[in-house]
């Protein structure tokens, strides 16, 4: 079954993961069971206690979404042991005329090498001049002459070795084998019979011919076996005894793993001449095969995109997938899909609002710690309720939640925005929870946003926090880079601004002392930053 990824954005808040999860789990509790809820980033100290209230488990983590082999329509040909006949691959592909070469592998099933028609008939024509079998495995002679003992040796003999000698109508009196080290074929020709096994040779093969009777067996060094094949074709089957192990290689071999991407495959495979790659899993056990026509039309994972719409904010790789749905509460910004999609885009102050809006729609009341898990997110993506992106149905939403789960409101914002994380934690990680990229107007910049209520102990950091703002403003060519401190205590955001300082004052009407400001009211990154900011950039 092919995962179906529901994803919010790079370095995903509360409401991001909160809203991935509760889809997933409405599509799949509908009947659909491919749904996964994912993310993009590690988890804030604010959603990590969220989920840990609630008793849920972080979303799988997804590092990109670009097309890997696994998504291909490999071929799966039977992978076969080191120790099988030659015949038996023969077989394999005679049965499967697509197969242009078989695994063969270890007991472990790691690859020893490719087997192809071309390996076989190379061998085949190298047994003319040297048509000499060495140490082959008694049973494997057995399997390919379908034949059957008729006398052992004296001693066990697990393998056979020797000259294959076919016997033509000669002088009795001549001997026809020029050692014991040797393996004869003969039809009904009693006195040779009897000749090579008194002379004791390694093996007699009797082709569609009795043992002569009153056979002296001499020191009993022969095994002499029985095949209902002609002569011609025992001589040319006895060779197909080999193991295929011994045939082949790994060495030079191009092999692929199932989680190497295909743009990488596509390079490889073009300035390589096979015709057919081993495919490995995880452990190096060979999976399947492929070959270039499996890389003309591979399959796109499928993804439902939630919280988001801007493709800087979304997984990379994500032109290379098919978009199914995108559920958001963002401006429409620049993602594009190859068919037409699904797509719910609602002016309220959390995704977690409309999600559970589906879930009425479709008859399905959630469980109790999943409504407050929604719950939770709503509180969270509104600032209790402050944030001016709140609407009237995102706060009878959450009553109607809170109450599915036995919850009170102002207990649960408490318990949100108290303050978390160690006085030491990282500002890097503070300054990523909740980072956004933005293009405006030939812009590019970055809003940091820290929902806190006590945004005086944040600033007390104010100068790693800059110092870590020109580094992020450099590597990634912005023209400016805003830290939000949101405060839910005194309802208003204080603001750090590195990067187009004029710009910012003329957007908010305010002037930047040591690069800071405090704008009461401001709750919202894109209700009230992103917009003013457009507005001036035009």
């Amino acid at each position: 079954m092919e995962h179906i990824f529901v994803t919010g954005h790079k370095n995903p808040d509360t409401d991001s993961i909160v809203s991935a999860m509760a889809y997933a789990s409405l599509r799949n509790a509908t009947g659909e069971r491919e749904y996964v809820a994912s993310r993009l980033g590690h988890l804030s100290d604010e959603t990590q206690k969220i989920l840990g209230r609630f008793g849920f488990e972080p979303p799988l983590y997804v590092k990109d979404l670009r097309t890997q082999v696994q998504d291909l329509d490999f071929d799966v040909p039977p992978i076969l042991s080191e120790a099988v006949t030659v015949n038996r691959v023969w077989s394999a592909m005679e049965a499967d005329k697509h197969i242009s070469a078989i695994p063969i592998t270890d007991d472990d099933g790691h690859l020893r090498g490719m087997m192809t028609a071309g390996t076989i008939a190379a061998f085949d024509i190298e047994t003319i001049e040297d048509p000499t079998l060495r140490d082959v495995p008694l049973f494997n002679i057995l399997s390919v002459l379908e034949g059957q003992i008729l006398i052992e040796s004296r001693r066990v003999v697990n393998t056979l070795s020797g000259e294959v000698i076919l016997a033509l109508p000669q002088d009795t009196e001549t001997p026809i084998c020029r050692s014991k080290d040797a393996i004869l074929i003969c039809g009904d020709q009693p006195d040779i019979i009897k000749s090579a096994v008194k002379a004791g040779v390694s093996c007699v093969i009797l082709c569609r011919a009795r043992l002569p009777e009153n056979i002296d067996t001499g020191e009993g060094e022969t095994t002499v076996i029985s095949t209902p094949y002609d002569s011609l074709r025992a001589v040319r089957r006895i060779f197909q005894a080999i193991p295929a192990g011994r045939l082949v290689s790994a060495e030079g071999i191009e092999a692929f793993h199932l989680n190497d991407y295909i743009d990488d495959v596509r390079e490889v495979v073009l300035h390589s001449r096979y015709r057919s790659y081993p495919i490995l899993d995880d452990g190096d056990r060979v999976v399947g095969t492929l070959s270039r026509f499996h890389l003309l039309r591979p399959r796109r994972k499928r993804v439902v995109l939630v919280d988001h719409n801007e493709l800087a904010q979304s997984v990379p790789g994500l032109d290379e997938t098919e978009i199914l749905a995108i559920i958001d509460h963002h401006r429409l910004a620049d993602i594009q899909t190859q068919n037409p999609v699904y797509v719910r885009n609602e002016p309220v102050g959390s995704t977690c609002t409309i999600v559970a809006g589906m879930y009425q729609e479709r008859g399905l009341m959630p469980s109790k710690k999943l409504a407050g898990l929604m719950c939770a997110a709503i509180i969270s993506d509104t600032v209790m309720f402050k944030s001016p992106t709140c609407t009237d149905r995102d706060r009878r939403m959450a009553e109607r939640l809170a109450a599915i789960a036995d919850l009170d409101l102002t207990e649960l914002g408490r318990f949100i925005f108290s303050q978390s994380g160690p006085e030491d934690k990282p500002v890097r990680d503070m300054f990523f929870t909740d980072f956004k990229e933005f293009h405006i107007a030939g812009h590019a910049f970055g809003i940091s946003q820290i929902t806190c209520m006590d945004s005086d102990r944040h600033l007390k950091r104010k100068d790693e926090f800059l110092k870590l703002m020109e580094e992020v403003k450099k590597q990634n060519g912005y023209s400016m880079v805003i830290l939000m401190l949101t405060d839910v205590l005194i309802e208003g955001s204080k603001m750090l601004c590195l990067g187009g300082e004029d710009t910012f004052s003329q957007a908010f009407n305010v002037e930047l002392h040591d690069k800071e400001a405090f704008l009461p009211g401001v709750m919202s990154r894109k209700k009230q930053v992103v917009p003013m900011l457009s507005v001036i950039w035009g």
